[in-house]
């Protein structure tokens, strides 16, 4: 009995790994010559340019000091540093040897020319959305466009066994649909197109979507919300704290100029996404983001409501006799009021705290960053930048600033341990 048991239970254990290394294995598929070099028609390389930049290529493959596309750009994972690789059409170090079939299968699969597993910090379970007529075009723009370029590749630093790419093969069996953008039949066509964009190329999931242990986005909490790069990105459901609800034009307006007039401004790791990415899609496209956007986000208030918010928070920005009691009344009415006081309206690019995101989030890390490092010019709204406090205040001035706002421009429950907050962003 027990040696049929234990004849079973190797049988399918045997059977299993063989499955499971059929599943795996990805045949190498051949270079290609430089005789081969495809030529491309400039709209398809166009097109490919702002598909490109939307889905961030060049942030992720380009690292501070490096040339554009050729990799090197480190990403913290949670398990260990990955390097993002080259893809300038060097033969040598980038994919210039890639095929169009290569670099497809790349993009919906997560396997490199060779055969390799890719990691999924390469988001290919977003990228298997897309259509294969827009991801050629990328690979038009890519062989076309993008000077040939080399650079020595880090090594990532993954403790074994993760950094065992045949891994992924298993990651992707539990995480990974591979099926291509369906469009839902009861929605219009911009709703579509802006689900198409949001789900594929764009993977806004990536960031605003929180991970499990083994760092999938948790499909059940979708664009709940998450940490990236010590900064927040806010949800885009419900539960975005914004004081008033993002409705499409706000989406559409956020992504055209890097600010929107009460939700907030684009700064941190989101500011690249907007500038160097989304804007570069034409109108009608980031129009169609926003509507998928305001229909996830659950948007229904009023332009009633939405002037009645305003005007209270408005009103309780006005200095009163009360004014300056203590030292976040102090050093807001002289460092930061100036900029951040409205009278009748909100205007754009002058935030009010009062119903701004950074302030009604549960974590005050986007608060501190941007009291910090200020917003720079190639931050938020074009022409409108804010000077950082790092050097001129301590992290008690921060604090009280921080406590201050939350206190008296919120209905939130109070932060705690701000001045260590403040010290350890600071300090990383």
């Amino acid at each position: 009995m027990l040696k049929t048991f234990l004849v079973t239970l190797t049988s399918l254990v045997v059977l299993s790994l063989g499955g499971f290394a059929v599943y795996a294995y990805h045949s190498e598929i051949a270079p290609i010559q430089a005789s081969e070099s495809q030529q491309f028609d400039p709209a398809t390389v166009e097109k490919g340019r702002i598909l490109a930049a939307a889905g961030y290529c060049a942030s992720c493959h380009t690292a501070g000091d490096g040339e554009p596309y050729t990799g090197n750009y480190a990403m913290d994972t949670g398990f260990g540093i990955l390097y993002s690789t080259n893809i300038t059409p060097d033969v040598e170090q980038g994919i210039g040897s890639w095929s169009q079939e290569a670099f497809l299968r790349a993009m919906h699969e997560g396997v490199d020319r060779e055969g390799k597993h890719l990691f999924p910090a390469f988001p290919y379970d977003h990228f298997a959305k897309m259509s294969e007529e827009d991801i050629n075009a990328i690979y038009a723009y890519i062989m076309s466009e993008i000077k040939p370029a080399k650079a020595i590749q880090k090594e990532n630093e993954l403790p074994f066994p993760l950094d065992q790419r045949i891994l992924q093969a298993g990651w992707k069996m539990l995480f990974v649909d591979f099926d291509r953008y369906e469009p839902d039949t009861d929605k219009s066509e911009e709703w579509n197109r802006g689900a198409y964009l949001v789900e594929g190329v764009t993977h806004c999931g990536a960031c605003h979507t929180p991970r499990n242990l083994l760092g999938a986005e948790q499909s059940d909490q979708q664009y709940a919300g998450a940490n990236v790069d010590r900064w927040t990105a806010p949800a885009l459901t419900a539960d975005n704290p914004s004081a008033i609800q993002w409705s499409a034009a706000d989406f559409s307006e956020y992504l055209q100029v890097g600010s929107t007039r009460y939700q907030g401004s684009a700064a941190g790791p989101m500011a690249p996404v907007v500038h160097a990415g989304l804007r570069e899609l034409p109108e009608s496209d980031l129009d169609a983001i926003g509507v998928y956007l305001a229909e996830l986000s659950g948007s229904t208030s009023t332009a009633q409501d939405n002037a009645s918010i305003v005007a209270a928070s408005l009103a309780l920005g006005k200095p009163s006799k009360a004014y300056r009691e203590n030292q976040g009344e102090r050093l807001y009415a002289s460092a930061c009021a100036s900029c951040h006081y409205n009278v009748e309206q909100i205007a754009l690019g002058r935030p009010d705290l009062g119903i701004n995101s950074s302030t009604r989030l549960d974590d005050p890390d986007n608060l501190i960053h941007v009291i910090l490092d200020g917003v720079s010019n190639d931050e938020g709204m074009a022409g409108v930048v804010m000077p950082g406090f790092r050097g001129a205040l301590n992290d008690d001035e921060i604090a009280s600033i921080a406590a201050y706002l939350r206190s008296s421009r919120t209905d939130k429950s109070a932060w705690t341990d701000l001045p260590a907050k403040i010290s350890n962003i600071r300090t990383h």
